[in-house]
């Protein structure tokens, strides 16, 4: 008989209850007077989908890069933060994100408790022609696909339970307080200066630098121990992934304009530049290192290039978006041949490619800007801001040691409360039959097991 496990319902009953507690409501934000702008709603409404299809994009980018006895694990590990977020963005997430803001570093988790005062009228600080509701989902899709990323770096050993609370920790603890710095008007690295036109710091330095403390933390593979060579399970997933995501930046990007205006044109054309040149340059670097150019090398390429052009997206233009790419993919092609001769076992190169490439992003968003490095070097370009590159070195800094320090603290009390790491047994049966009693194929096709029982126990027919 299979031990039951309550806790997960019964915390999902008491969120669902507590969202009917009058008491429990927040304070009703002053709504906007702005009129809404129609063709700006339909722009955005377009866009959060986009950035929502980027999800299960991940997951098959993922998902086709692991073992084949993984691919399932994988996959649902990017697609159930759909569900998970969700429900802690609409609870408390959006609130600590952009709720009246405490000093300047995380909002205040009443002003849109449970989503309360969250609704059609517009807001003149977060979105003057689109509704409040609007806003709010389409950083939800942000708040989504972020702690989705980090799983790349852990793949193959995490334990799925621990992999639900440490997401809903980093994401009330590490994502909502980054974006309120970086997105709020009163955020202390906004009024700084930074500039992070979509997430190059929010998302990919937050999810690269937890994928490294994560990688860290639950230690190496068997098979990377042993130096077992390693075949991706489905590289057309990865393509087909690829291309989800690429498609679905274009909302990321063009959508954090937040209107349908000259600004989302030029981060709409700025994004596929970038990842044109660094699919390119991924390619043309290994074939001048004398690799052959492969499918899976050019879907990396593509998308360092979408996570380097992210934050400038809005800030440069597309000829600089040229340099941009090619420059992050040719860095992080680096740092993925170094971390292959370490033993850090990073499984799908999170932090090379999205750490890395989002503080690659970052500063050239600080030297290519508007009053950046090439214009006004170290001086100010106003009186009430600091150098432009200086505060992106500053916020550099700060992002990473808060993101990773702050992940490696989650991780702790996450192994605390459920152990991070599957058992041997579990990680060399694979995380799909040990952690779901499923496989890519299904279990009775894999195994020709006579029930869902058998596989679920990853016992196979005959084996005794």
């Amino acid at each position: 008989m299979k031990r039951a496990t309550p806790a997960p319902f019964v915390l999902l009953l008491l969120v669902a209850v507590a969202a009917l507690v009058p008491m429990l409501k927040g304070k009703p934000p002053t709504p906007g007077t702005d009129p809404i702008n129609s063709g700006d709603v339909a722009w955005m409404l377009t866009a959060s989908a986009l950035v929502l299809l980027m999800t299960p994009g991940l997951s098959f980018f993922y998902g086709g890069m692991v073992g084949f006895k993984n691919v399932v694990s994988t996959m649902l590990q990017s697609v159930v933060a759909l569900g998970i977020i969700s429900i802690v963005w609409v609870a408390v997430g959006f609130s600590l994100a952009f709720g009246d803001s405490i000093g300047g570093y995380v909002g205040n988790p009443l002003t849109f408790l449970f989503f309360d005062g969250v609704g059609p009228e517009t807001s003149k600080s977060l979105a003057a022609t689109i509704p409040l509701l609007l806003f709010a989902l389409f950083q939800l899709k942000f708040a989504i696909i972020t702690p989705a990323l980090i799983t790349g770096s852990f793949a193959e050993r995490v334990r799925f339970s621990s992999y639900l609370l440490f997401i809903v920790l980093f994401s009330l603890f590490i994502y909502s307080p980054l974006a309120h710095w970086t997105w709020h008007p009163d955020g202390f690295l906004r009024k700084m200066g930074v500039l992070d036109f979509a997430g190059g710091t929010v998302v990919h330095m937050s999810a690269g630098w937890a994928a490294l403390a994560g990688a860290m933390l639950l230690g190496r593979r068997k098979s990377h121990i042993n130096k077992e060579a390693h075949s991706p399970a489905n590289v057309p997933f990865v393509m087909l992934g690829t291309g989800m995501l690429w498609f679905g930046w274009f909302g990321f990007n063009a959508g954090s304009a937040l209107a349908a205006n000259g600004q989302a044109t030029t981060a709409f054309a700025t994004t596929n530049t970038a990842s044109a040149s660094a699919m390119l340059g991924w390619m043309f670097f290994d074939w001048l290192r004398g690799h052959k150019p492969s499918a899976l090398g050019s879907c990396i390429g593509a998308v360092v290039g979408l996570v380097a052009i992210t934050p400038a997206a809005g800030f440069v233009t597309v000829r600089e978006s040229i340099i941009i790419g090619l420059v992050a993919s040719v860095i992080s092609n680096l740092a993925v041949h170094v971390r292959t001769k370490s033993t850090l076992d990073d499984t799908l190169d999170v932090f090379p490619c999205h750490g890395i490439g989002g503080m690659v992003g970052m500063l050239a968003t600080g030297i290519f800007c508007d009053k950046g490095l090439l214009e006004y070097g170290f001086t100010k370009p106003d009186a009430d801001h600091m150098p432009i590159f200086l505060a992106h070195l500053i916020a550099l800094v700060v992002v990473s040691a808060f993101a990773f320090f702050g992940s490696l603290i989650l991780f702790k009390i996450t192994d605390l409360i459920i152990p991070l790491r599957v058992t041997p047994e579990q990680e060399e049966l694979g995380l799909d039959l040990s952690q779901h009693g499923e496989t890519a194929l299904g279990a009775d096709l894999l195994f020709g097991a006579e029930s869902p029982e058998d596989a679920s126990h990853g016992e196979l027919v005959g084996s005794h």
